[in-house]
């Protein structure tokens, strides 16, 4: 065994499940090590530079066109370009070289527009001020030239600029208070300490004389875990040397509060920080749409090579007879004709793709890019999705995505401060059964709505009144709350803070802040803590102290939080707080039903409820409770199971005084949000790192989960007690049992499941290591199927992204997106199919690395259910009709071949050709694609169940593009056919011409094209008018304006001599043509004979088994502004 194997085993034993990996060690200051001590090894580390941008000024060219020509149409076209330039070709390589051009640069305009916009949102961030301590001086220098070991002054309210370990603050005992709102989405104030040796340091110069190293893990992105210890050097002593943990470690995007000052030493920077690591690499987005198009392009590429295949064969064959050569005037040389056979044919079947080559159209991929560009603006445009108070609106970072806004079938949302406003209501207390409701409150904002305050009545009797006072005593004293440090005793009296109503206390839990401002209206107020002294004052105006002995913290598994106190009578009281489960077990007395009755009509109502009680300690138990407390507390091996137990035999024998209720405050219509999304089909997950009580509360209160719902959990607790394989096997058990009872019972049960972090890991964990108990993955998925709402809580951000790729991964692969507001969700915002941002309270991280960003989260109802509707309808329609028409246009010139010798005449004019996609169809279905609207704005609000009749793909599967496909090519049948037989008799005139007996029309193969084209153009434009449900003024501008556009082209286009052609063909013809009553009368029969059976089957369809959208159609108005 080597040492290695060794010193793994040793540090997987000593330090428990803690694995110490690879370690960095940090020099404080730059500072060597004192002689003798260890060596000096200078690292080298990345600097404090954040980069989010996908590319830079040397690689944009290169990597862009890689990625552009990646889509199969881009590099399709650049094949027959470079075929067009290499050999003798029917067309110019002009009419595919500069549509290829324009779509390229357009697009790489656009794609460095936005990363560009990145840039500058990085360059804001690196170059954010840093103070940073050099030499005993506070020097400022830029964020980006930050290096690890640096020593870094934060002031209040300022954001850490990278990880840091705590030296010393402006509190005397050492700490910092911080929110980590950015990180992982609390918004509560937590407590992180300096290191013992160092935080009696005060000013710069005593913090620049520190020498000291760290030897800490290398990067880890587990933002709840660090393991580290600082050597400090004393004179000629051996080092101190003193452990660091994740109490230590500020982390970078978290915020400094309630503390002046902090002094900090930099270990982790840059793209090493736990933030930084937490994101997700940036890759290309593609819709569900775009794949589609793809797929339909293979069957056309497929089809195209098929036509140039069988053309090449049947020229060969047909010129197989001596006297069928090939005709004299394709000009060839005698090299040329000298050629291998297989040359030529090979060289003949690349002429025939490059003439077919326009059944793939270049021209979609433009007109798709204007469409998704110019449709993004209605979102931005939309004033019901500006928020007053933010004074913006939505906005769209890429509009690559739109359509799949319109395809959504999970939604992972955040919870804190997308679902819930961070505002906690406190709503009413029990004591006794009777019930106290308050002047209404919001974390200190008195509302408008409340005019008066109801006081506790003064007057009860002695029973009564001594639980009262007991009561909100314990609710003023059993708290972990701090005042915050600039007000006063007197100002807290007043309940004024600088001439405005506030808040004065901060607290790691928001519901604490909430039942101490509740307490505060009801009379009783707490003061602070000074010396080790709790002050109150009473309803009577007198101060209470009350002498602070020990803290029982709380804890996921307890659901409980106990104080120690001593009365200024010398009296020892515990006041306990906690969920109704873990209070009622442990009561000896109190008035148990009354109180139960009001709780569970609380938790009906969606609140959030805690249980009070109390016990009296004498003297004996209170010295027996220390005894217990202190051993634990000492114990260097399971302190925490040696705790728990301590606890439990502590928190007994209690006597209940009541219970409280609090109201986390939703979001306005987040409820009603969620129920919308449910009823369009989608299935909604919170993924929140909160813990799985409060996310619980959150998902009742916002509908997520019912009164009816049934939860099954799949948590640490649960799987401490079962093994996780016995866990899952149960509750994928009860999910079936219930799915095959559902057939046979009216009440189907719904299900919720609520999974942790670390189960989570073990499910992953189990299932890369290939348990051979099963596959964990695939029955946790199957148990979510059958599950109608998920909570995940105590999801570290990539957790929360893992969980977006195993759904993204499983095998129906449904279209993903996730919401969130902080810089914790930007990894699973990144890995959705589609990302949106909320404009928040917890920064703008999420916002910028979002595809939109919306103000709240009520305005995703009207992103997917209106814009998302609208904007998948109108690409799908798109993409299909562009198929359709380039059928409809090179059908003709294949069926022509027979009809020419395969000498790879074309039909058409050169001018037709290039200008079919450019000018005569490409205007008509852009404006099509950006206003149509199918069904009212008010019809999709009141019906989310139209969502669903778009979802999955619907209008791009593969019977409805075959619909398409052999709808174009009876068209094209018929425009050929029917314009071949109207010059089926002819006759030479005197001077030599071919004239049409039945028409009187001059005939030439140009003439027949011409009148081909005639019929399709305007056959493919009415299609589109006969699909078109809402008309403006400007549909008919474009529709008609297109048709006379080619019209009076046509005129000019052959009634002028242009003396830059060395041919006059087209001279004469269109007119010539016009000038036909016939072919007046072919033209009207031919259109109408074409559009005849699309107009058919709508009919029949709608009259037959119509769809909910079809449903819903009658009800369309007129005209109506577009969204």
């Amino acid at each position: 065994m080597d040492f290695t194997q060794l010193r793994n085993i040793i540090s997987r034993y000593c330090v428990g499940e803690e694995i110490w990996v690879d370690s960095r060690t940090v020099y404080i200051g730059h500072k060597e090590p004192p002689p003798g001590a260890e060596a000096y090894i200078p690292q080298r580390y990345p600097d404090n530079r954040i980069v989010s941008s996908k590319y830079t000024f040397w690689n944009f060219i290169p990597k862009n066109l890689f990625e552009q020509f990646r889509r199969i149409a881009n590099f399709y076209f650049l094949v027959i370009f470079l075929v067009q330039l290499i050999i003798d070709t029917p067309t110019s390589p002009v009419t595919s070289g500069l549509p290829l051009f324009f779509v390229i640069t357009v697009t790489a305009i656009k794609q460095g527009y936005e990363d560009w916009l990145r840039h500058k949102a990085d360059c804001s961030i690196n170059e954010c001020p840093v103070d940073v301590v050099q030499q005993g001086k506070v020097v400022r220098t830029q964020s980006h030239k930050l290096r690890v070991g640096d020593i870094v002054v934060v002031r209040e309210d300022e954001t850490f600029p990278c990880d840091l370990i705590l030296l010393s603050s402006s509190r005397h005992d050492g700490t910092c208070y911080v929110t980590t709102t950015s990180l992982d989405g609390e918004s509560s104030h937590k407590t992180y300490y300096a290191v013992q040796d160092t935080l009696a340091f005060r000013t710069e110069q005593e913090v620049d004389s520190l020498h000291a190293t760290i030897e800490c893990e290398q990067p880890q992105p587990d933002l709840y875990k660090f393991v580290g210890r600082i050597n400090i050097y004393k004179d000629k002593e051996e080092p101190v040397a003193r452990p660091l943990g994740a109490e230590n470690l500020l982390l970078r995007g978290a915020t400094l509060k309630n503390t002046q000052h902090i002094y900090a030493v930099a270990v982790y920077t840059g793209m090493e920080t736990k933030m930084a690591l937490n994101y997700q690499s940036k890759s290309q987005k593609r819709s569900a749409v775009e794949k589609s198009m793809n797929a339909f392009l293979i069957v056309y590429l497929f089809i195209l090579i098929s036509k140039a295949v069988i053309n090449t064969v049947l020229k060969y064959a047909w010129q197989w007879s001596p006297d069928r050569d090939e005709p004299w005037y394709n000009h060839r040389t005698e090299n040329e004709r000298q050629r291998h056979v297989v040359i030529r044919a090979f060289t003949d079947f690349l002429a025939f793709m490059v003439l077919f080559n326009y059944i793939i159209p270049v021209s979609m991929y433009v007109t798709v890019e204007m469409q998704k560009f110019l449709g993004s603006y209605f979102i931005t445009w939309d004033e019901e999705m500006f928020d007053e108070e933010l004074g913006e609106g939505a906005q769209v970072n890429t509009s690559d995505l739109n359509e799949e806004l319109g395809q959504v079938e999970y939604v992972f949302t955040d919870k804190t401060g997308t679902l819930t406003e961070n505002n906690m209501e406190f709503i009413e207390c029990c004591v006794d059964g009777n019930v106290y409701i308050p002047h209404a409150i919001c974390n200190g904002q008195i509302l408008s709505a409340a005019s008066s305050i109801d006081m506790i009545d003064s007057s009860p009797g002695g029973y009564r009144r001594e639980h009262e006072d007991l009561f909100f005593r314990a609710l003023c004293l059993c708290h972990t709350v701090q005042v915050k440090e600039e007000e006063t005793v007197e100002s807290i009296k007043r309940g004024i803070h600088q001439g405005k109503p506030t808040s004065f206390y901060i607290s790691s839990s928001p519901d604490e802040v909430a039942l101490v401002e509740g307490m505060k209206r009801l009379g009783y107020t707490y003061l602070r803590l000074k010396d080790n002294y709790m002050e109150i004052l009473n309803k009577d105006d007198e101060i209470e102290r009350f002498e602070l002995l020990h803290v029982l913290n709380f804890d996921s598994v307890r659901r409980r939080m106990s104080v120690i106190v001593k009365s200024s009578s010398g009296e020892y009281l515990l006041f306990c707080k906690g969920a109704d489960s873990s209070i009622f077990p442990r009561v000896v007395s109190g008035k148990v039903e009354q109180v139960k009755a009001r709780v569970e009509l609380n938790a009906v109502e969606g609140l959030r409820t805690l249980c009070v009680a109390y016990r009296k300690l004498s003297e004996s138990d209170y010295q027996e409770a220390c005894h217990h407390l202190n051993e634990a507390k000492l114990a260097l091996q399971d302190r925490e199971q040696r705790l728990a137990q301590a606890y439990d035999i502590i928190e007994r024998d209690f006597v209940l005084l009541g219970a409280t209720a609090v109201e986390d405050r939703l979001q306005e219509k987040a409820a009603d949000t969620i129920e919308s999304l449910h009823k369009a089909g989608m299935k909604v997950w919170v993924l929140t790192g909160d813990k799985m009580e409060t996310a619980a509360a959150t998902c009742y209160a916002s509908k997520l989960f019912r009164r009816s719902t049934q939860i099954l959990e799949l948590t640490k607790k649960r799987t401490e007690e079962q093994s996780l394989h016995d866990v899952l096997f149960e509750l994928n058990r009860t999910v079936i049992r219930q799915r095959s009872m559902s057939g046979l019972s009216v009440d189907c049960l719904d299900f919720g499941l609520i999974i942790d972090g670390a189960t989570l890991s073990a499910v992953l964990k189990a299932n890369q290591e290939g348990a051979g108990s099963g596959n964990y993955r695939e029955i946790f998925l199957d148990i979510c199927r059958n599950c109608s709402a998920v909570l995940c809580c105590r999801m570290a951000p990539l957790q929360k992204a893992q969980i977006v790729k195993l759904i993204k991964a499983s095998k129906e692969h449904p279209i993903t997106l996730a919401i969130g507001d902080g810089a914790n969700d930007v990894s699973m915002i990144l890995e959705a199919h589609v990302g949106i941002g909320i404009m928040g309270k917890e920064g703008r991280q999420a916002a910028r690395n979002s595809d939109y960003a919306i103000p709240k989260f009520k305005h995703l109802k009207k992103m997917l259910l209106i814009h998302g509707h609208y904007y998948y309808i109108r690409i799908a329609e798109l993409v299909q009709y562009f198929f359709y028409k380039n059928v409809c246009f090179i059908f003709p010139q294949f069926l022509y071949q027979f009809f020419c010798g395969f000498s790879q005449q074309p039909l058409y004019d050169t001018a037709y050709l290039t200008l079919y996609n450019i000018s005569f169809t490409s205007l008509p279905i852009l404006l099509y694609s950006l206003v149509e609207q199918h069904v009212t704005i008010e019809t999709l609000k009141r019906d989310p169940s139209l969502y669903r009749g778009i979802s999955k793909n619907s209008l791009l599967r593969w019977p409805v593009f075959l619909y398409w496909t052999c709808l174009g090519v009876f068209d094209a049948v018929i425009f050929f056919f029917g314009a071949y037989f109207l010059f089926d008799n002819t006759t030479f005139t005197s001077n030599g011409q071919l004239m049409t007996t039945n028409t009187q029309m001059m005939f030439g193969n140009w003439t027949f094209g011409t009148l081909v084209f005639t019929v399709l153009v305007f056959t493919v434009t009415l299609k589109l008018a006969l699909d078109t449900h809402h008309w403006t003024w400007i549909n008919h501008f474009v529709i008609w304006g297109s048709l006379l556009f080619y019209v009076i082209f046509s005129l000019l286009w052959g009634g002028i001599i242009w003396p830059f052609l060395n041919y006059q063909r087209m001279y004469y013809v269109f007119m010539q043509m016009l000038s036909s009553g016939p072919a007046w009368l072919s033209i009207i029969l031919l259109i109408t004979v074409s559009l005849l059976p699309d107009v058919i089957k709508k009919v029949l369809c709608r009259a037959m088994c119509p769809t909910a959208i079809e449903r819903a159609q009658p009800h369309l108005p007129v005209k109506q502004a577009p969204p």
